[in-house]
């Protein structure tokens, strides 16, 4: 036991959390064009892998019963699409310790599938850029290649297309999560767009981001997510954890992250989040929330 976990590989899967989210439109093939703001949180799941003859997954963790069957969950699913492209891969026993909420608009899945793939990667010698591993990424999901090299980034298309590493400064937040169900292919369609519908949106430039956190708090105030008004129309509980969020001092902005049901509140300092965050958690013991540091 000893040798085997001195041979574990481990990562972190960090929360995903969309600071903006356009919806340029819908393509003929039915995906939606985006144009995302990204950043990653310090809260996260745990991977790590244990080389060995066999691809194996076991979850624990205080969300672990969110993670859905082992067979089908992402980590399996990406690990998969990587053997698949590249013969002779050495693989192992996965461990997942499950923290962040499921189908929750932060990417828990999908960052614990990007999780895998760089693990495996690491095991294997490869880069995370070689193209085996990059198109198992894109195979698996839309959030996963932006979860690969997880840093400040936009996201384009259906997620498909990643823009270079952002200098953000870092901003700290609350996320909550009042533990509804947000379904996103449910939001998408409430959004109302036929395929090959265009939205009068332009598209975010790539570099075009401030420094200080002050320009940056007012660039993202004159964004949006274009999701947020359908998710409220289909959980309407979201209002009340936007409200509590946006009512809580020193709160400069509180959108919601994805397609929901996760909103956050962006604040000053760790000081005036953890009190907002306390506050919160007192009146809701039953939501998720978590006072982070986003970059």
């Amino acid at each position: 036991m000893r040798d085997a976990a001195a041979a574990a590989l481990t990562t972190r899967a960090p929360a995903k959390v969309n600071l903006t989210l356009h919806v340029l439109g819908r393509r003929p093939d039915g995906y939606h064009e985006l144009d995302s703001l990204v950043v990653f949180a310090g809260v996260h799941d745990r991977l790590s892998l244990v080389p060995g003859p066999e691809l194996s997954l076991a979850v624990s963790g205080p969300r672990a019963d969110a993670a859905g069957p082992t067979g089908d969950n992402l980590v399996l699913r990406a690990a998969r699409a990587l053997v698949e492209r590249r013969p002779g891969l050495r693989v192992g026993a996965f461990h997942l310790v499950k923290r962040l909420p499921a189908a929750a608009g932060i990417g828990g899945g999908s960052s614990d599938a990007a999780g895998a793939l760089r693990l495996l990667a690491r095991l294997n010698g490869l880069a995370l850029d070689a193209p085996e591993v990059a198109d198992a990424a894109r195979a698996t999901g839309a959030d996963i290649p932006v979860c690969l090299d997880p840093t400040a980034r936009m996201m384009r298309g259906a997620g498909e297309r990643v823009g270079p590493a952002l200098a953000l400064p870092p901003l700290f937040a609350v996320l909550v999560n009042p533990g509804v169900a947000v379904p996103t292919p449910s939001v998408f369609r409430a959004l109302g767009l036929v395929p090959g519908e265009r939205r009068p949106a332009a598209a975010t430039p790539e570099q075009d981001w401030p420094a200080e956190p002050w320009a940056l708090l007012a660039r993202l105030a004159a964004a949006r997510n274009d999701l947020e008004a359908p998710a409220l129309g289909l959980a309407p509980a979201l209002a009340d954890a936007l409200g509590r969020l946006s009512r809580s001092p020193e709160c400069r902005l509180a959108p919601m992250s994805g397609s929901g049901a996760t909103v956050f509140g962006l604040f000053p300092d760790c000081h005036a989040a953890a009190r907002a965050a306390r506050v919160i958690q007192a009146d809701r013991p039953a939501w998720w929330v978590k006072p982070t540091l986003l970059r």
